[in-house]
């Protein structure tokens, strides 16, 4: 068994929501909340360092977000705990997607990255 994987597990749950009320549709302002939940099933304590996100929307423009933390924040997590925060984002499509991934670092000062899988943003009824 890879020990480097039982070392730095991370796993990341997306739930997404269409906010009506900040949207403009006539004006292709479409706003998405996105609330995400980052748990360490690793064995060491691991710090969220930087975040970077690859948003998409169904026009195909890509818009690269960098930065450190999540809502200000560094959260430190030890094994088996977990993070919750809720951010959103801004499209000129009501269909779009988000992926990217977290810079993590452990107490030892080891570097990883915890890979967040793309999920899709969507107006209501929108996908069947």
């Amino acid at each position: 068994m890879n020990t480097e994987a039982q070392e730095y597990n991370t796993d990341i749950h997306i739930e997404t929501q269409y906010i009506s009320e900040q949207s403009d549709p006539d004006n292709e302002r479409f706003v998405f909340s996105y609330t995400v939940t980052i748990k360490n099933n690793g064995s060491v304590p691991a710090k969220l360092l930087r975040r970077h996100w690859i948003i998409t929307d169904a026009n195909g423009n890509v818009q690269e977000v960098e930065g450190e933390g999540v809502v200000g924040e560094q959260p430190h997590l030890k094994p088996g705990e977990g993070f919750r925060y809720t951010s959103g984002t801004v499209l000129p499509t009501p269909v779009g997607s988000m992926q990217g991934e977290y810079k993590m670092v452990t107490d030892e000062g080891v570097e990883f990255d915890a890979a967040i899988l793309p999920f899709t943003l969507s107006k209501p009824n929108m996908l069947h």
